[in-house]
């Protein structure tokens, strides 16, 4: 039974973690942080590396703490709250690095009507250079404009 518990708060902590992400996005992001953010939305030059990436490493921190605290002194909760910010971390990266910006090209051709919503929408959080004015601050909860604009007529 305990199982069941800790897979419940991983998934809980996976889905809690869009709607942090839309929160951190537009009002740390957009907001007070924004010189760390700003250079990732200007256009794309040879830099493998930009300041955003710096988000990543804070991320990470929480997860890394709590994998620590949750296997000591012995397993309990927290292991599974680090294992659904970990998942989360992971599919953030996969689908904003590698199928939205294409940072690396492991999935450059796909027919996805889903990625193909995804990537439009940021496109148009892309489209504002500034801090402000800005929308889409989300990631995998979108509107659904998005992926009806995807549809071919």
């Amino acid at each position: 039974m305990m199982i069941l518990f800790y897979i419940a708060i991983t998934l809980s902590v996976y889905v809690s973690m869009e709607v942090a992400t839309w929160l951190i996005h537009k009002y740390v992001m957009h907001g007070f942080l924004w010189y760390l953010h700003e250079d990732h939305h200007q256009p794309r030059y040879q830099n493998t590396f930009e300041k955003n990436d710096t988000f990543f490493v804070i991320g990470a921190i929480p997860s890394i703490l709590l994998f620590y605290y949750g296997v000591h002194p012995e397993l309990n909760y927290k292991f599974f709250i680090a294992l659904g910010i970990l998942g989360y971390g992971i599919t953030y990266f996969l689908i904003h690095d590698v199928l939205i910006h294409q940072r690396f090209k492991w999935f450059k051709n796909t027919k996805s009507k889903f990625f193909k919503g995804l990537r439009k929408a940021h496109k148009v959080h892309h489209k504002h250079l500034g801090k402000e004015d800005g929308e889409c601050f989300g990631m995998l909860n979108v509107p659904k404009k998005y992926f009806k604009a995807t549809v071919k007529k």
